[in-house]
């Protein structure tokens, strides 16, 4: 099975059915397969070709979905890219890649024709909106319309070894990297993923996340898997915007990040919006912390909370059964259907329960390797128990308990190592969500003579939080619920603390 077709099986048994709702306008599954073959036919126009990779800088939006079909139709790798993305990082995507096609939205015009400027491997470039006259490059042309005429799409032969994408990585430590993923890797991993929620075709899922994020992309790739309707929202920078459609729609299930959730639960206005037909809320991306769990749980009771873990590299590889929320709330679970977890010691030595190690992860979701990066994929994929497979290493740290579930500790890179002894970030962070007043926070080590490491802490308040805690306050606080040599010794309070696009807090540059 192809990725496409998981979404082509829908479209033959309900046709009629609500696949798309985008700003109150609707698509049904046949109207949204009929746009994307037809798309696929113009693409095999233009010369693209089975393995090319396809870029979509586009918003959220049903040119989005229809693209990323069109291109797997026409045996081509998707390839999503942020619409925050700057000209020069779009240049080196496009470059890094060796794209053969671009689809682009008019409004991102200064950014898009900068970086074709800057790049020779894109033949054809499909503009959303604007005048196609205006555009000085030749090879940009008009996204084509629903009246298009096409020839007939020509079947590509593709089969489940192939690439299905190339998904890059925010290139926090470096050049971004492209995680390449074939059609059994993302197949696999949107089965496990939609099997453990629950996903039916009944369900009314809304997307607020960006669809070159993988979190948001596969909430298009497991609606449709399983026949339901996507609600397509451009961001959730207009939260109150969202909930009226989530009211207004029915929304059943809401995947969201930390920053999403925490601007809920800061909305004085928040009861004013009942979501009745919600069961389910899911996140990644960052862990919740245990306040922020009680909050979100109080604020919805009727839905079921999923705490889940993942890696681009992978996609997904835990998940917590909300019955166990109470039981171990700050656990992320344990490995998802179809996969086989565990933690391994500096020497590669596999752990037992009760231990801290590096997480690796075996299954058909993982990653076939970075695009073109022999040296980074050897890092992280490495041999395994039997010939011949490749085991993907993390890079975080977890401990286990006696039962085997997960809680993450830190990335390898951010344990901080003050006095001797080694402290996870996220545990700090996790006692500073439980201070009332405190919005966001981010823990960092910074060089100190004495402590080799000190704990450093920043922090965003509640807006009008009296009275504002001051830095003792907060110190004193942690160390009433963390050992001395965990407790922050400098605490800075800032306005906001910096995002990546997908609304994790990134902690490069802090310090």
């Amino acid at each position: 099975m192809l990725l496409h077709q998981l979404f082509e099986q829908s479209a033959r048994q309900m046709p009629d059915k609500v696949a798309l709702v985008v700003e109150s306008k609707r698509w049904s599954y046949a109207q949204i397969d009929r746009l994307a073959t037809q798309l696929a036919a113009v693409l095999q126009q233009r010369g693209v070709q089975r393995g090319d990779r396809v870029a979509t800088f586009l918003d959220n939006g049903v040119e989005a979905v229809v693209c990323l079909y069109a291109a797997l139709k026409c045996g081509a790798v998707i390839m999503p890219v942020n619409p925050l993305t700057k000209k020069d990082k779009l240049a080196y995507l496009l470059n890094d890649s060796r794209a053969s096609a671009l689809i682009a939205h008019a409004p991102l015009r200064t950014e898009f024709e900068h970086a074709l400027a800057h790049n020779g491997s894109v033949h054809t470039c499909l503009v959303v909106g604007g005048d196609a006259t205006t555009w000085s490059d030749a090879r940009c042309l008009p996204y084509p319309s629903d009246a298009a005429e096409t020839a007939a799409l020509i079947a590509p032969g593709s089969i489940d070894q192939d690439l299905a994408g190339i998904i890059y990585t925010s290139g926090s430590t470096g050049d971004p990297k492209g995680v390449m993923l074939t059609h059994l890797n993302m197949v696999s991993a949107a089965r496990s993923i939609s099997g453990y929620l629950g996903l039916q075709a009944d369900d009314v899922i809304v997307c607020a996340l960006p669809l070159a994020f993988d979190y948001g992309l596969y909430q298009v790739l497991m609606s449709f898997q399983v026949g339901a309707t996507l609600v397509l929202e451009r961001s959730f920078s207009f939260p109150v915007q969202v909930l009226e459609t989530m009211m207004r729609e029915r929304v059943t299930v809401f995947p969201g990040v930390p920053t999403m959730f925490s601007l809920l639960m800061n909305m004085k206005t928040l009861r004013e919006y009942p979501l009745p037909a919600l069961r389910k809320i899911t996140n990644t991306a960052a862990a919740l912390s245990e306040e922020h769990i009680r909050r979100l749980r109080g604020l919805f009771p009727q839905a079921r909370l999923y705490s889940m873990y993942g890696l681009t590299e992978c996609k997904r590889v835990t998940y917590l059964d909300p019955d166990q929320l109470d039981i171990r709330p700050t656990s992320v679970g344990r490995g998802m259907p179809n996969e086989e977890v565990w933690l391994v010691d500096e020497a590669g030595r596999r752990l037992p329960n009760g231990s801290t190690g590096e997480l690796v992860i075996r299954g058909s979701n993982v990653m076939r390797g970075y695009w073109e990066k022999p040296e980074e994929t050897a890092q992280r994929l490495k041999p395994g128990p039997i010939a011949g497979e490749m085991l993907l290493h993390s890079g975080d740290l977890f401990r286990t308990d006696a039962e085997g579930y997960l809680y993450f500790v830190a990335r390898k890179d951010d344990i901080i190592k003050s006095r001797g002894e080694k402290v996870s970030p996220r545990e700090v962070e996790n006692v500073l969500y439980g201070m009332p007043g405190v919005l966001e926070a981010a823990v960092v080590g910074v060089p100190d003579d004495i402590l080799g490491e000190a704990v450093k802490a920043f922090v965003t308040l509640k807006p009008d939080w009296q009275p504002r805690p001051s830095e003792r306050d907060v110190i004193r606080y942690c160390l009433s619920k963390l050992e001395s040599f965990m407790a922050p010794k400098q605490v800075v309070f800032v306005d906001d603390l910096p995002k990546t696009d997908t609304g994790k807090i990134k902690k490069t540059g802090l310090g």
